[in-house]
């Protein structure tokens, strides 16, 4: 039986090799992250070490409240984050409202809306008023993706689903949902192929993974340093590489 020697040379140029390309792959993934900075407590401080993290682990995006918004696109101004706005307050005000409010985001730099939707009508079942609402934000936005947020702990497998039909019957762009799997592919099959779902409440590497590989697009953390750092691990250091060219993985060893 034929048998192949390789040389400790030619093994350690695999080995970079396949090193290099696991960076590629972690890069890739991280390009599905989104950094949370939405918190009643983010001030300009903690706003800029937010961006700056974005700008360092070459995320897809900063999640800001409208507030933020300006300073935010001012802070990721020449890289490729993009500025996503949380929109709708609590959820509770007027369509009107929360429509002028995405168009002033966009104005500011928002390329990406998070809206929050009426929870009155979510637990209510009232699919007719949420449709009518995401329908009213959406009207006139252009350029800007919208997303229609339904993270909150106190809604149920069913309401999420609901607010899914709304979302994809209203046409917009996607939801979000908690980082659970079972949401995840919950919202999957009721947005039949239509709408891409994010997840919120990511809190560490492999609940990060889990949600990617459950089919989220993009996955919302006040943890992406620390994720970072644990999808590194593997490596045997922390050595993010900011926007790396991503190439595809081949044997799926990171997702």
């Amino acid at each position: 039986m034929d048998t192949t020697v390789i040389s400790a040379e030619e093994a350690a140029e695999f080995g970079e090799f396949k090193r290099s390309r696991r960076e590629a792959e972690i890069s890739l993934l991280l390009k599905k992250a989104i950094v949370d900075a939405s918190r009643r407590e983010t001030d300009r401080y903690l706003l800029k070490s937010a961006c700056d993290t974005a700008k360092k682990l070459g995320v897809h995006g900063v999640l800001v409240s409208p507030v933020n918004v300006a300073a935010a696109r001012k802070f990721l101004e020449g890289s490729t984050p993009v500025v996503v706005c949380l929109v709708g307050g609590a959820g509770e005000s007027l369509p009107a409202v929360k429509h002028s409010e995405a168009k002033r985001a966009i104005k500011q730099g928002a390329r990406e809306l998070h809206l929050m939707p009426c929870y009155a009508a979510l637990t209510g079942g009232n699919a007719a008023y949420l449709k009518r609402e995401i329908k009213k934000v959406h009207r006139g936005l252009k350029n800007c993706a919208l997303y229609v947020s339904l993270e909150d702990r106190e809604l149920g497998e069913d309401d999420v689903a609901l607010g899914v039909r709304a979302a994809k019957e209203a046409r917009a762009d996607g939801v979000c949902v908690r980082g659970e799997a079972q949401l995840i592919l919950r919202a999957l099959t009721v947005g039949a192929g239509k709408l891409n779902v994010c997840c919120g409440g990511v809190e560490n590497a492999a609940q990060f993974r889990t949600a990617v590989r459950a089919g989220a697009t993009a996955a919302c953390s006040r943890s992406c340093e620390k994720i970072a750092e644990e999808l590194y691990a593997a490596l045997g250091e922390y050595v993010p590489q900011a926007n790396a060219a991503a190439h595809g993985s081949e044997d799926g060893e990171i997702f």
